[in-house]
């Protein structure tokens, strides 16, 4: 997928529909913004619009958890 894209290409169509896919697959399954941008050779603006395009739920800041309960201060 990410080798078909020159970097700063426009995304139109077909390709962009499968990208927009394959962005949310991989996001669902626990795949953060950033780690997209980088394998995909996009910005992180530009996957969060694809994710946002593509009725993605987004996660808040943090990602997924790591095990550990938040503790309250006080």
């Amino acid at each position: 997928m990410a080798e078909t894209l020159k970097k700063g290409s426009r995304v139109t169509g077909a390709a962009r529909d499968k990208l927009a896919a394959d962005l949310k697959k991989k996001y669902d399954s626990g795949a953060s913004i950033r780690a997209l941008a980088e394998e995909t050779g996009r910005s992180y603006g530009f996957v969060h619009r694809m994710l946002s395009e593509s009725g993605v739920t987004l996660r808040g800041r943090g990602g997924a958890t790591r095990g550990k309960k938040a503790t309250a201060a006080g």
